[in-house]
């Protein structure tokens, strides 16, 4: 079931690949794709597809309005896929997805949804995803549903089959994902099913909204509290069409979408995460189930485990400039005698915090927060701050307050 080292530098190569290499005639449309256009949506290549970047508001604005209200983002280019075993109990499905994921599936609850991180043999991360059991209400109760990111859904659907050897059935599905975002999310689909108001954080249920049957996932990448809501294709314009109708509620493109995952400090495969990247280095052993750290079974265990009782070279950190100027993707990162100690993976401007914020990897001993750094921004030392992560506090609902 192992992958070869050939196979695995083919399939970082890849996963490279997958990120850059597409020309603009094959990329594929949304099913929604007429409705962004409709509403002004300047429309770029996006891990493969013709994604809205922005709208009329712009990118800053249109943070802001998530930040305070609520932000309708199209997310149909990630993967969903359900998978299942021929009369198997959610027990069977989750030991196998277990071999290659290093959270703790076995004991997910009817309804419940994990972060956690598809393993190469290596112990690299070769992509991070959600995994939800079914409700108890839909089908089969036992399978998981998968969604994972765009860029590389064909690579990880193909892994996901290879390393599980026909044990498991793995059915892509071809819906459109809706995300809902912000401090009013709540409100507003509330106003649809009243009962989607006192869903937890990371929970999910099967309703109807404006009369269209959805999964609906009280998740999201933007540190507010909102929505996920899987809809068929046929459905999903008029649902849009209903949500965008309400006063708090305005579409949001992927400019704002990744000002508001790096405010939260959440990680962007490709860039923040590779093939080379190991779940400790990138700071997310959150994702690693205490029984995981302590069986392991998973694959690159061997290395997952031997970081997290050594440690290892590099970690992912939060890093605020001190000045105006923004850290892009690559600048390096120096001690003040010019030394390289690390690299940028994500950065920019945070219209929350009002100044220039940034993630990367620096070596562990100089990972400390607090530590000051420096920024080799056009040639030029800047200085700057390791801080915790997030940079603003999420607002997850965790469920009334006690």
């Amino acid at each position: 079931m192992g992958m070869t080292s050939e196979d695995s530098r083919g399939r970082k190569a890849g996963r490279a690949r997958c990120l850059w290499e597409t020309r603009v005639s094959d990329l594929k449309q949304l099913p929604l794709d007429g409705l962004h256009r409709e509403l002004g949506g300047k429309m770029v290549p996006f891990a493969g597809y013709d994604m809205p970047v922005q709208y009329p508001m712009g990118v800053k604005e249109e943070h802001l309005w998530t930040r305070e209200k609520a932000g309708l983002f199209d997310v149909s280019h990630m993967g969903q896929a359900v998978l299942s075993v021929e009369g198997g109990s959610h027990e069977d499905v989750a030991a196998l997805i277990e071999e290659i994921v290093p959270g703790e599936i076995r004991k997910l609850g009817h309804g419940r949804i994990r972060y956690t991180l598809l393993m190469a043999d290596d112990g690299g991360v070769l992509d991070d995803l959600m995994i939800t059991r079914l409700p108890k209400e839909v089908g089969h109760a036992g399978d998981l549903v998968l969604v994972v990111n765009a860029a590389c859904k064909d690579a990880d659907y193909a892994y996901i089959e290879k390393q599980l050897g026909g044990r498991a059935t793995l059915s892509v599905k071809d819906r459109c994902l809706l995300a809902l975002q912000g401090p009013k999310a709540h409100e507003v689909i509330a106003e649809l099913d009243p009962e989607a108001s006192t869903m937890p954080f990371m929970s999910a249920r099967v309703t109807q909204l404006a009369g269209a049957n959805v999964m609906l996932s009280r998740c999201g990448y933007t540190g507010e509290d909102g929505y996920e809501i899987s809809v068929a294709n046929k459905d999903a314009d008029a649902l849009a069409r209903k949500l965008l109708a309400h006063d708090d509620v305005a579409p949001i493109g992927l400019g704002a979408r990744d000002s508001l995952r790096l405010e939260a400090g959440l990680c962007l495969y490709g860039h923040d995460m590779t093939p080379e990247t190991s779940p400790v280095g990138a700071n997310l052993t959150f994702a690693l189930g205490k029984r995981r750290r302590e069986e392991g079974g998973f694959a690159g265990a061997e290395r997952v485990l031997r970081e997290l009782n050594n440690g290892c070279g590099e970690i992912r950190v939060g890093i605020k400039p001190s000045g105006r100027a923004p850290a892009r993707e690559g600048t390096e990162v120096k001690l003040e005698d010019g030394t390289t100690i690390g690299r940028v993976t994500s950065g920019g401007f945070g219209p929350t915090v009002g100044g220039p914020v940034a993630m990367g990897y620096v070596q562990r001993q100089h990972a400390e927060e607090g530590g000051t750094v420096h920024l080799d921004i056009r040639g030029k030392l800047h200085p700057a701050e390791i801080v915790r992560l997030p940079f603003i506090e999420p607002r997850y609902y965790r469920g009334p307050s006690k």
